[in-house]
């Protein structure tokens, strides 16, 4: 499957704090910079934190039910090789990340079968990291 790059830019209140976590907790590669901005190598695509004042959605998350979860609403996020999913949960278990829903499969043994983990970034941001045991069921009903 052949992508192109997307383009996410998101508000961050604390640009020292969100910069530290998607280097040093995420591990993402840092690009071009301003005093105000950092673009990110989110996994082949373009995330870029800009300083902004804390927005209503970072002030009071939004979650809806799923599966049992509340999945916060609005989230971002990419979808991982399976063993690119595992080595980043056993990453941030490391670092005591805190969840918002811990790393799981959803689906085990069924159609879509998926592992799926949510975070936030310091500012409120929520963050979904995923994989499919196969990737041809990422659509799948």
């Amino acid at each position: 499957m052949s992508l192109s790059p997307f383009h996410l830019a998101i508000p961050v209140y604390e640009l020292s704090a969100a910069r530290a976590f998607y280097n040093e907790v995420l591990g993402l590669e840092e690009g071009r910079s301003s005093d105000q901005w950092v673009d990110f190598n989110f996994y082949g695509h373009q995330l870029v934190i800009h300083e902004h004042p804390k927005t209503a959605l970072q002030e009071d998350v939004k979650c809806n039910a799923v599966d049992g979860h509340d999945v916060p609403v609005p989230h971002f996020g990419i979808v991982l090789q399976w063993e690119q999913w595992e080595a980043l949960a056993e990453r941030l278990k490391s670092l005591s990340t805190e969840f918002a829903i811990e790393p799981y499969i959803r689906f085990e043994g069924e159609v879509g079968e998926q592992a799926t983990m949510f975070l936030f970034d310091p500012c409120g941001n929520a963050l979904e990291f995923k994989a499919f045991k196969d990737i041809g069921q990422l659509f799948a009903k």
